[in-house]
């Protein structure tokens, strides 16, 4: 059930670069149009870098949206909790009374925690996919507005190339840190968006376990 309790542990984290990270890696950056003109410019070429996702996530707008899908799937990272914990109050009661009750009780308890399992496991990877989903078309959406951006930018200074260092593929292998032009991309879209600075997220008091259930056991008689 490792597996299944992710997505209660995604949302426990606060979110972010786990499922940002999946849903940027499924979601293509818009490409640049070609100009039917274009002529290569004259001079050295001015080359800078973005960490892409980074960006997007880091806007104003990406930390509400994101905030606001987190909010959304609360309810169901509570109620899975609950089921966990319920699978294991279970499984210790079968632990320590086993021994004491019938073969009939005892098959009857172990079918209830198994059944249990199924049912948790089935439902949080329904709602890990489910969050999955809706986080990447959030970040599509944005990822579309922020590249519009990085254009505007590039054009207005001068760069010849931009090149996403956040890519798993990325072409990037080092570079000086003057070149990188991720806060200013984040800077330009927050103030062409008009969206204020979102609160801080506060963590969790306390984290949901990720210890992975098994099927129930009979205790030998």
């Amino acid at each position: 059930m490792k597996r299944s309790l992710t997505f209660v542990c995604i949302l426990a984290s606060g979110m972010g670069a786990t499922a940002l990270a999946q849903a940027g890696g499924s979601a293509a950056v818009p490409s640049a149009p070609v100009p039917a003109s274009a002529a290569a410019p004259a001079g050295p070429a001015k080359v800078g870098i973005i960490q892409f996702q980074q960006a997007v996530g880091g806007t104003n707008e990406g930390q509400r949206d994101f905030a606001e899908l987190r909010k959304k799937f609360e309810p169901k990272q509570t109620q899975l909790k609950s089921q966990s914990d319920e699978i294991d109050s279970l499984k210790k009661q079968l632990q320590t009374q086993g021994a004491s009750l019938s073969e009939t009780a005892r098959a009857s308890l172990t079918k209830q925690i198994d059944d249990k399992t199924k049912t948790l496991q089935r439902q949080a990877e329904d709602a890990q996919n489910d969050f999955q989903q809706e986080t990447g078309e959030t970040y599509q959406k944005l990822a579309e507005k922020v590249y519009q951006v990085v254009q505007s930018y590039a054009a207005q200074n001068g760069y010849t190339v931009i090149l996403d260092a956040s890519a798993q593929q990325s072409p990037v292998l080092w570079a000086t840190q003057g070149i990188d032009i991720s806060q200013a991309i984040v800077d330009a879209y927050n103030q062409k968006s008009g969206i204020p600075t979102q609160p801080a997220a506060t963590a969790p008091s306390t984290a949901p376990r990720s210890t992975t259930p098994k099927p129930a056991t009979t205790t030998p008689k």
